[in-house]
């Protein structure tokens, strides 16, 4: 599984495609954001993948977390967000 990498830039309709996709197919999904406006992308395609995937009776939920990443020889602090499908309630 791939990591899902959003930029400031990244159209949040297609990375919410991106990440209900591999939510479907693999049951998890890690997406990483370097900066508040990927950071800012990254949270909107989360809660727009999280409509996409009710649509077919499934849930998630994310948890961010700091990562150290290496890009061109320097250290960059990243945010991952780890986004899981959890268990629908039963409502009876």
């Amino acid at each position: 599984m791939d990591m899902i990498k959003v930029s400031a830039n990244s159209r949040t309709a297609a990375v919410a495609g991106a990440i209900a996709g591999v939510i479907r197919e693999h049951k998890r999904a890690e997406v990483q954001a370097i900066g508040a406006g990927a950071v800012n992308q990254a949270v909107k395609a989360m809660a727009l993948a999280s409509s996409y995937l009710k649509n077919d009776g499934i849930e998630i939920s994310f948890s961010p977390e700091f990562v150290d990443i290496e890009i061109e020889e320097k250290v960059r602090t990243a945010i991952k967000f780890v986004v899981e499908s959890r268990a629908v309630p039963v409502v009876e």
